[in-house]
């Protein structure tokens, strides 16, 4: 299971987020000095163990992170409260840094970013959306686990989903029955006032219908009633359905992060797309 650990020293504080699982690190918020920051992850994190580090990086703080050895992989405009994140990543093991998909990953998302943006059909009145409870939990862990061999997160785990819909996590489902056929949730952080849209699965049986972009609407809806704009997303790179769901629904491609997570079968890169939710009607 991952940790965060918020980290005090004389010169820095700063909130380390270790993910054993999928062997990175992420830097969520810092402040200080970075080259302390940066000499302490390296002496006393083991490079074995994290073989990636990401830092979430402010506009004044990008050239200090690059100098250090981190490359841009992905913005997040808008992330700080209205300001732009940037996504940098330091690699330890050169298999993690290099990606075998980059060229049919590269020529999926022209694919997707020539399709146009459009409207979608008003679902079945068979079907039912509406925000998920946690007597949702069993039913939701059994759908994470018929579409997903392995998640960065255990969602396959009916504990686990039952813990964040007690607490107040965002998820809408669609269901076709009594069955729970397709879910989305949104993870928001009140600090810095942005969410992002994540936990995406439909069963093969409906994908068809694009049920996706429902939930994603009555998500950013949700959102925009908190109060909340910046939204975005991490999508499988190699996943045509998902990104031209996004990019059909505004939002736009900021960047690819590199062998990210350990997502439906492997370790695969992600797409990141962001949306001001301010600008968009509804």
């Amino acid at each position: 299971m991952a940790k965060q650990e918020n980290i005090c020293q004389p010169t820095f504080a700063m909130t380390l987020f270790l993910d054993e699982c999928n062997k990175r690190l992420r830097i969520d918020d810092y402040r200080g000095n970075m080259n302390d920051i940066y000499s302490y992850i390296y002496k006393e994190v083991d490079k074995a163990t994290y073989e990636k580090w990401i830092i979430k990086a402010r506009a004044e703080h990008l050239l200090d992170w690059m100098s250090l050895g981190f490359s841009l992989e992905a913005t997040v405009p808008y992330y700080f409260n209205g300001s732009d994140a940037y996504l940098l990543c330091y690699y330890t093991s050169q298999s993690r840094r290099d990606s075998g998909e980059t060229l049919k990953e590269t020529e999926l998302l022209q694919d997707v970013l020539n399709l146009p943006t459009s409207d979608y059909s008003p679902l079945s009145n068979q079907l039912i959306m509406r925000r998920a409870i946690s007597s949702d939990a069993k039913q939701l862990s059994q759908l994470y686990r018929q579409i997903f061999t392995v998640y960065p997160t255990p969602l396959y785990e009916e504990e686990y989903l039952s813990s964040l819909l007690q607490e107040d996590s965002l998820f809408y489902i669609i269901v076709d029955k009594n069955d729970i056929v397709s879910a989305a949730s949104a993870e928001i952080d009140y600090v810095y006032h942005n969410a992002e849209l994540t936990d995406c699965a439909t069963l093969p049986a409906y994908r068809k219908y694009g049920f996706m972009k429902h939930l994603l609407s009555a998500l950013e809806a949700e959102l925009k009633q908190r109060h909340i704009f910046c939204a975005y997303t991490i999508a499988r790179a190699l996943s045509f359905g998902m990104n031209a769901a996004f990019h059909q629904l505004g939002y736009i491609y900021t960047g690819r992060l590199t062998n990210n997570c350990y997502i439906y079968k492997s370790l695969e890169d992600m797409n990141v797309w962001v949306k001001d939710l301010s600008k968009s009607k509804g």
